[in-house]
């Protein structure tokens, strides 16, 4: 990335300069005999002086490579050409008043020069270290923004090929006992790996869209367990007018299938409803003795997908008993 560099306003660098000059010429004023020549000469000398430091040092630390430290060889090389630049204008100055000792004013502009000069750079420094500090927080920032949405987009391909292994297996023995099923379960096979398709070139979508990807996942999934699961919805209008990313219910009912016993004797009820700004998705809790290992599609994805387009959590609820996931409403006019 281009290296970003402060910039001063000539403005300020000019107004800063011209009222360091007058303040130089402050003492005077209350000298018992004043002499306003003295007073302008020295006020022009010092306000030429800081002009000079502005640009030599913006220009010394627009050449330093960007570190953090502070760089004695440069502030060495300011103080020293400071001095070498205060020198020649106290000379401009005796000459100008040649009824003013050289040697007490001498001492006296190198030292304001030397302060004058010290103040410049440090705060020059202090202005550019803030500066490229904001620019490694926004580096970083973007960075991290990058890999979210790489991590995003990822998360965002990932169908568990276990559902189509299964799936061909089960639309295997539907051909090979004549199952009149069997057309059906092909259209809505395709309808989901259409689903798939379209969904993954959009964050969200409207519920009503998700659920119609749902339903073409638990006929797919009837079709292998028969009656050995029950799926029942209570969502109603106001619930799916609201978006939500891509399979995410269709990957929590597959968290369940995958996770609890499913069969005729002992089905598993799988509830979907809404409750104030949720959408909760509810099971009891019948453990396999074996669980499958995890391939990383279930709730971690949504977790991570739900981290990535809102500030609010998911919740997960599980008392043993009953494990319940909740997932907050995304309405159109809160995506960002």
């Amino acid at each position: 990335m281009k290296r970003s560099t402060i910039k001063i306003s000539p403005a300020i660098i000019w107004s800063s300069s011209i009222l360091l000059g007058l303040l130089s010429s402050v003492p005077q004023l209350a000298a018992r005999h004043f002499n306003l020549a003295e007073a302008a000469v020295n006020a022009g000398i010092t306000a030429a002086f800081a002009l000079l430091m502005w640009y030599f040092n913006i220009f010394v630390l627009l050449r330093r490579p960007r570190k953090q430290q502070l760089s004695y060889t440069a502030l060495f090389s300011s103080l020293a050409f400071g001095l070498v630049i205060m020198l020649g204008l106290a000379y401009i100055q005796q000459l100008i008043l040649s009824h003013i000792e050289f040697g007490p004013t001498m001492l006296m502009v190198e030292v304001r020069g030397i302060l004058i000069n010290l103040v410049f750079y440090m705060f020059l420094h202090l202005l550019q270290q803030n500066h490229e500090n904001q620019q490694v927080s926004m580096e970083l920032d973007q960075v991290k923004n990058d890999n979210l949405s790489a991590q995003y987009e990822l998360l965002k391909q990932q169908v568990n090929p276990h559902f189509l292994f299964n799936s061909l297996n089960t639309l295997k023995a539907m051909v090979e006992t004549g199952d009149q099923e069997t057309i059906r379960f092909i259209i809505k096979l395709s309808d989901f790996y259409r689903y798939t398709l379209e969904s993954r070139k959009h964050d969200l979508i409207h519920v009503r869209e998700e659920m119609d990807i749902l339903n073409a996942y638990l006929f797919l999934q009837k079709a292998r367990f028969d009656e050995g699961f029950v799926f029942k919805s209570s969502l109603t209008e106001r619930s799916m007018k609201t978006l939500i990313p891509p399979f995410t219910l269709q990957l929590l009912v597959e968290n369940c299938l995958k996770h609890n016993i499913v069969s005729q004797e002992k089905p598993l009820h799988i509830h979907l409803y809404e409750e104030e700004d949720y959408l909760v998705l509810q099971n009891p809790v019948q453990p396999k003795r074996q669980q499958d290992n995890s391939l990383g599609v279930g709730l971690e994805n949504i977790r991570l997908r739900y981290g990535h387009l809102m500030n609010k959590e998911v919740e997960v609820l599980n008392d043993r008993q009953t494990f319940t996931i909740k997932l907050p409403f995304i309405h159109e006019y809160h995506h960002r």
